[in-house]
């Protein structure tokens, strides 16, 4: 069934996509700088997580530092410089007070505007989403700029089977503008969720590293994550046959696996970019999605199932057709990656 027009014959306001970009950490480290300190083989982290080497930011690299070149590819994405909010979503922020937003505004010469952070861990893209979604709907905002980033690597320690070969660092942005529902690049209907009773399934306490019961994690990500798709992809007025790429967060690959065939969609269109980024936490949706649209896996026109999953425990996902976007994705200049000792 096809919804009402608003008043006047308008179809309601959406927040619409308009602009992405990327921002990769500095320092690569492949399974073999791994392997060889945890006592296993390369092999053994590759078939488990799906993951080939991650990209780590520097001690002398900042969570502003990655958010703000991220911003800027989006922005030039988008084809303008200027915003009237900033949502960074991130677990990582350069200080406990203040929050790290205000700064990559004002380093991005946005002077004036509302800036914040969003804590939601790996589900901080479609909580951030829906937050932008009511700055534009209800006109505090004409544009909006999310951005996403984490340097999960720092809190993770090295000698952790569980938790070492797994997280990368990076920072994904995109550019929302005032549009109208059913226009591409519209973001769809957000389901979000949370449950604190497990909380301690993933949890990095004061002045540690982090901790991870993995078992449990699997398995709370894979049963969340379908059940969100599921009621993105109704919401919209989708059913699963409908979408042509999936994009789960990036935490796994056995986790992409599994999600992808409790929704019975075909490997084909469940998008699997963790194998040179690693669990880039927050920006790991943006990061597929660049990557996907600058090789061509992602094109206009395309139905995208999004879907994450995160410490909290929290979850959330949404639905858009995706727009033609410029792609300005943030590639790493192979002259400057150094591996990392």
């Amino acid at each position: 069934m096809t919804a009402p027009a608003a008043c006047g014959g308008q179809r309601p306001s959406a927040a619409v996509l308009c602009g992405l970009g990327t921002a990769h950490a500095e320092l690569l480290v492949p399974n073999a700088e791994i392997s060889v300190r945890l006592g296993v083989s390369d092999d053994w982290i590759l078939t488990r997580t799906g993951i080939a080497e991650r990209r780590r930011a520097g001690a002398d690299t900042s969570t502003a530092d990655l958010a703000v070149r991220a911003a800027a590819s989006a922005l030039k994405s988008s084809g303008s410089d200027t915003v009237d909010v900033v949502i960074l979503a991130t677990t990582t922020p350069d200080h406990r007070m203040p929050g790290t937003a205000p700064e990559v505004a004002a380093r991005l010469g946005l002077h004036g505007i509302a800036a914040f952070d969003v804590a939601a861990a790996c589900t901080g893209l479609p909580y951030a989403l829906q937050i932008a979604k009511g700055f534009v709907a209800d006109g505090a905002a004409r544009r909006a700029l999310v951005i996403t980033v984490d340097r999960l690597s720092h809190l993770t320690d090295r000698d952790d089977r569980t938790t070492a070969a797994l997280f990368g660092d990076g920072a994904a942005a995109l550019v929302l503008r005032h549009g109208q529902v059913g226009e591409p690049g519209a973001v769809g209907p957000v389901v979000l969720g949370s449950d604190g009773r497990h909380a301690d399934t993933l949890v990095v306490p004061h002045g540690q590293f982090m901790y991870m019961r993995g078992r449990e994690v699997f398995r709370h990500a894979v049963t969340r994550m379908t059940q969100a798709a599921k009621q993105a992809a109704a919401a919209a007025g989708w059913s699963l046959g409908d979408v042509d790429r999936f994009v789960p967060h990036q935490a796994n690959s056995r986790i992409t696996e599994a999600v992808g065939r409790r929704l019975h969609l075909d490997a084909g269109r469940v998008l699997d970019h963790i194998a040179h980024l690693g669990n880039t936490s927050a920006a790991s949706i943006p990061f597929a999605l660049a990557h996907a649209a600058c090789d061509g896996a992602l094109r206009p026109g395309h139905r995208v199932l999004l879907a994450a999953f995160g410490a909290g425990l929290t979850w959330g996902a949404t639905t858009l057709t995706w727009p033609d976007v410029p792609c300005v994705a943030d590639r790493p200049d192979p002259s400057r990656l150094e591996a990392t000792r």
